[in-house]
């Protein structure tokens, strides 16, 4: 249901986390985020394709068999990285404060929902070129593309009910195309660059 500060959004009533896990130990939860920031780093430091599981278990503190049997292997452990990300991100749209969370104008948080995915975007470019390039069409099937356009839609069906919203969500999103993103970067557009664009064009579209 709709209120006067826009819905509290479809991820809540529908869909469930992306990727959600198991209950896990307490342990087992510590060493899986240890794991995860140490490959966070050292991507970030050395890009994605440059880094072995050895070099991951040793910044993390762990053994090397301890990431393998978790992840797998470095792809693995990539897609488990870009997952509790994107995780985190979902849950500052349920429960986190506004303007991402619930509780701001269904138009600000549009805004604010197309500046912390660029945030993220930005910081894992390479993770999510991999993930939306698996195969052709990738990005339009995985998860989590739903998940953001039906939070878009739902925002934008609020704030401006004569729209189309489930086409223009998909228009707020194409921006958000990894291979675009990085293309950007590559030609010298900065971060603050881009985040200004795409606000004027969700501006445009849906007046605050």
């Amino acid at each position: 249901m709709n209120d006067s500060t826009g819905p509290r959004s479809a991820l809540q009533r529908s869909l469930p986390v992306v990727g959600e896990p198991r209950p896990e130990r307490a342990d087992a939860r510590r060493n899986r985020l240890r794991v995860l920031e140490a490959a966070e780093r050292l991507f970030t430091e050395r890009g994605v394709k440059n880094v072995s599981l050895d070099a991951i278990a040793a910044e993390a503190g762990v053994g090397k068999g301890t990431v393998f049997r978790r992840f797998g292997d470095r792809a693995g452990l990539a897609v488990a990285l870009l997952d509790e990300r994107e995780q985190e991100l979902q849950a500052k749209i349920i429960s986190g404060p506004p303007p991402l969370g619930p509780g701001a104008p269904p138009a600000v948080r549009v805004l604010a929902f197309l500046d912390a995915y660029l945030d993220l975007l930005d910081r894992h470019v390479a993770l999510f070129m991999d993930s939306e390039n698996a195969s052709d069409g990738a990005r339009y099937r995985i998860g989590s593309y739903h998940l953001w356009h039906r939070h878009l839609s739902h925002l934008i069906e609020a704030a401006r009910p004569e729209l189309d919203a489930d086409y223009t969500a998909h228009v707020l999103l194409a921006p958000l195309a990894a291979d675009l993103h990085n293309a950007l970067r590559e030609q010298g557009y900065d971060l603050d660059r881009m985040k200004t664009g795409l606000r004027a064009v969700a501006t445009s579209l849906l007046p605050a």
